[in-house]
């Protein structure tokens, strides 16, 4: 048997989901329709701005359709009028089940980890956060519940010690694409093997990876520096772990510290700074943990630009202060 004609929407909005539209269009499959969030007020002056994928689908000469509601009738009919006989989604929201259920070759969804662990929001954050060594991308098919569906294909690359969410978000976004062509030619060539997540998760809990709130940016000094270098890793450079610097014995307003790269002190020794103490050498900042000391080399204090460490050191005396 031949390959399946495929009628392809592609539902995605930041960034991440670029290469695979481009990829997809390029390909022999193509792309009949692109689905992307409405334009929303950005930036000072409160312009609408279009989403990466809307900038993308129209340099491709793509029709974009852009609803409110992913349930309104008229939306559902202009893709059965267009014959879409699968859905693609990538970086998008929740489907409901009219819409995920239309295509006669069903609708895949690529997440940015190896299901069936960091099922959620933020799976690349909470990856390295985690302290994980290896992460990578899924595909599979949508169904009743959030990024539980059976798995066609799943794509690894390994987790650095220095990596932070913005080096695996790059990397997954590229490997990304090539796995979700590779996906749509399974499902063309009438060929895809599926796995059910609950047979590889054989009873026990998935690892999630919920929303990232700000609680969860707060720099906890009482931790080991090793966790804390990873919670560093997986929140740089966006939203950022933050900390509040404050003037020992002075009844001054914290200033908001965060902290985009750091560095694990290898001691011979424990430490002897306390949690949150400071001690500068040289050019050099090192804070106390509740096990052993990290060393700050990129940091952004409060209404300041993002700067390396040596530099803020220069601009501003350390000497009376302390991190809570």
């Amino acid at each position: 048997m031949g390959d399946r004609k495929l009628n392809i929407a592609f539902m995605g909005t930041p960034d991440f989901a670029v290469p695979s539209l481009k990829k997809l269009a390029s390909s022999e499959h193509g792309v009949r329709l692109v689905v992307s969030a409405p334009d929303r007020p950005a930036g000072r002056g409160q312009k609408l701005k279009a989403s990466a994928v809307k900038e993308a689908a129209l340099e491709l000469g793509l029709p974009v359709l852009q609803p409110e509601q992913l349930s309104e009738p008229s939306f559902l009919a202009e893709l059965k009028d267009a014959a879409i006989n699968l859905i693609v989604v990538v970086a998008f929201r929740k489907l409901p089940d009219a819409l995920w259920q239309l295509p006669e070759y069903g609708t895949f969804n690529l997440h940015g980890s190896i299901l069936p662990d960091y099922r959620g929001a933020a799976p690349l954050n909470w990856a390295i956060i985690n302290g994980e060594t290896e992460t990578g991308v899924t595909t599979f098919f949508i169904d009743e519940k959030i990024d539980t569906g059976g798995i066609i294909d799943v794509r690894r690359i390994p987790i650095g010690a220095e990596d932070n969410v913005g080096d695996i978000h790059d990397q997954l976004m590229e490997i990304g694409a090539d796995l979700v062509l590779s996906t749509v030619h399974q499902i063309a060539s009438g060929q895809v093997m599926v796995q059910l997540q609950d047979d590889l998760l054989q009873g026990r809990e998935p690892k999630k990876a919920p929303k990232i709130f700000k609680p969860t940016c707060q720099i906890n000094w009482e931790l080991p520096a090793s966790q804390l270098h990873n919670l560093i890793r997986g929140l740089s450079p966006y939203p950022a772990a933050h900390t509040a610097l404050v003037m020992i014995q002075e009844e001054r307003e914290p200033l908001l510290l965060k902290v985009f790269k750091s560095r694990i002190v290898k001691h011979a020794s424990a430490s002897e700074l306390e949690p949150g103490s400071i001690r500068v050498s040289g050019e050099q900042l090192f804070v106390g943990t509740g096990e052993g000391e990290l060393e700050l080399l990129e940091i952004q204090l409060q209404g300041k630009k993002k700067i390396k460490t040596p530099d803020f050191l220069r601009g501003f005396s350390l000497s009376n202060y302390v991190f809570k």
